[in-house]
This record gives structure tokens, C-alpha cells and sequence, in this order.
């Protein structure tokens, strides 16, 4: 078995824990940081559909609140092969544009991105003014 298909198997698993009563539509997704971790999560659906959270933002989030910022490989797993949403697409683009981002289905298909292809002229921190330092801001 190679290194994307475990991810793959993992973001199939992650799936089976998805909270979604409205849509039934559940995805699972597994992020391998650089450090070889693997961080999962699946959508979380809220009656009040805005606040609904999608599998990708649920595994970055986990990676980044135990200190993992440097993505190696993302697998998102659904239904068909569903490609992650544009704010997903965003906060990945955050923590690098060389994440590869594998989208599989149930029946084993699979298609292998970057995220620099799935959102091309992101939007990164490279494009923010350098920001002044605190003594400098105190200074005025």
C-alpha cells in the first residue's frame, strides 16, 4: 500500500464520524504534516447551515492546534469525487501551495492535485505588507 492510498483509507475512516443529518452528504479527510503525523476530520453539519464545517478545515484545524503548520498530503474522501469547497481551498493555501490534495470516492478512484492547481493567484501571506513590530506600533 503507498503513502497516498493510507492517507486515502484514513480519510475513508474519518468519513464514518461525519455529522451530516441535513444533506446526508458525509466527507472524511486525513492531512499528513511534513513531521509524517496525520491529522483527521469530517463535515460537522449545523442546523444553521452557515456554521456547517467541512472535513479539510476540521484536519487543518486539528494539525495547526497541535502545533503541525507544514503539509505534506491532504485526502479527502466523499461520496464521488468531490474536490475541497473554495474557503477549504484558502485555508489550505495558507500553509502552502505544494500540498497535494487527493480526491477519492467509495468506489476507489481517485485524482491527485496541488493546491496551486485547485486555486490558482491565491491569496497568500506573501502578499501582506510586512507587519510592523509591537515596539515600533508603541513608538506612535
Amino acid at each position: 500500500m503507498d503513502a497516498l492510498e493510507d492517507l486515502v483509507d484514513q480519510g475513508r475512516e474519518a468519513r464514518e464520524k461525519a455529522y451530516a443529518p441535513y444533506s446526508g452528504f458525509k466527507v472524511g479527510a486525513a492531512l499528513r504534516t511534513k513531521s509524517g503525523r496525520v491529522y483527521c476530520g469530517s463535515n460537522v453539519e449545523n442546523a444553521a447551515y452557515g456554521l456547517t464545517i467541512c472535513a479539510e478545515r476540521v484536519a487543518v484545524f486539528n494539525a495547526v492546534s497541535e502545533g503541525e503548520c507544514e503539509f505534506e498530503a491532504l485526502a479527502v474522501v466523499s461520496e464521488n469525487l468531490a474536490p475541497p469547497c473554495g474557503p477549504c481551498r484558502q485555508v489550505l493555501a495558507e500553509f502552502g501551495l505544494d500540498t497535494q490534495v487527493v480526491v477519492a470516492d467509495l468506489g476507489g478512484r481517485r485524482e491527485v492535485h496541488l493546491v496551486s492547481d485547485l486555486l490558482p493567484m491565491a491569496f497568500t501571506p506573501a502578499l501582506l505588507p510586512p507587519r510592523s513590530s509591537d515596539s515600533e506600533r508603541d513608538a506612535s
